[in-house]
């Protein structure tokens, strides 16, 4: 089993899916957890629900990413609990205005980005510096990072920004032993997905109502494999793999550790512009 024994994780958005997942994922492997999220209530509830184990400890600090000062308040009580950070999750998002960019509330628009862009930026400034050599940075991604996603401009603006973000913070770490990756943890049955289902066909479009739909029929366990794969990268076995967008659903990668030197060698997993070349094309 892939440990985090002695680590320390920082988890947003873990109040409930996905974060909470990966919450109770890590804390079985071992780590202690500073966890935060809007909601009081589900945090505590969450809390209290991991069983005690010695030399682990859990914190709640509820916040609102939305507001711009939230990341510093959220380091802050980071460091105020914690000496040491071993672990960044970027888990909080929200899938703001669906329908054509021009009929998005611009408002919402802009928060949207707020919560999904800015914010993880922002963590990840303030704790960059605090990361020791081993240390690990994990922003989730999401559906529209890699290709148009139409009805959701700003969800998936955000997210393709994220996974750049990840890709430059990575190069620009290296040095330091600190591991920046970004995860898709394909279609799980979440609130994001209730939401879409809820704007129905006509502003979600047929394919993502469908989607949802599905999505939402699911059990709760959807998220498992998603929280897996936070787990090991996490840990010290996922070491060096670092710069990469990798999915939880569709990518190998518990076999990853095996193939570290030639992914260190290839641009697989990142984002990139194609060439007509790169399709068998000669325009030249």
């Amino acid at each position: 089993m892939t440990t985090l024994a002695g680590r320390v994780a920082l988890v947003t958005g873990a109040s409930r899916g996905l974060g909470a997942a990966i919450a109770r994922a890590y804390w079985a492997a071992g780590a202690s957890l500073m966890l935060t999220a809007r909601s009081t209530a589900e945090l505590e509830m969450l809390a209290a629900e991991l069983p005690s184990r010695a030399g682990q400890q859990v914190r709640i600090y509820p916040d609102d990413l939305a507001d711009p000062a939230a990341p510093e308040r959220i380091v802050a009580a980071a460091r105020a609990s914690f000496s040491t950070l071993h672990i960044l999750v970027n888990n909080a998002a929200l899938v703001g205005p669906i329908g054509p960019a021009w009929e998005n509330d611009w408002d919402d628009w802009q928060q949207t980005l707020r919560v999904n862009l800015l914010a993880p930026v922002a963590l990840c400034r303030l704790c960059a510096s605090w990361l020791p050599t081993g240390g690990k940075i994990i922003n989730l991604s999401g559906g529209g990072a890699t290709g148009p996603r139409p009805g959701f401009s700003a969800y998936a603006t955000a997210k393709a920004g994220l996974v750049r973000f990840t890709e430059n913070l990575a190069a620009e770490l290296n040095d330091r032993g600190v591991d920046v990756n970004a995860v898709a943890p394909g279609m799980l049955n979440t609130a994001m997905q209730i939401a879409i289902k809820n704007a129905g066909p006509a502003r979600a479009g047929e394919r993502e109502f469908q989607q949802a739909l599905r999505a939402t029929e699911r059990e709760s366990g959807s998220a498992d494999r998603a929280a897996a794969m936070c787990v090991f990268l996490g840990s010290s076995a996922s070491d060096a793999i670092t710069g990469r967008l990798l999915s939880a659903v569709w990518d190998d990668w518990e076999r990853l550790p095996e193939r570290t030197p030639m992914l260190r060698e290839s641009d697989v997993y990142t984002l990139r512009r194609i060439v007509p070349k790169d399709r068998g094309m000669d325009w030249e």
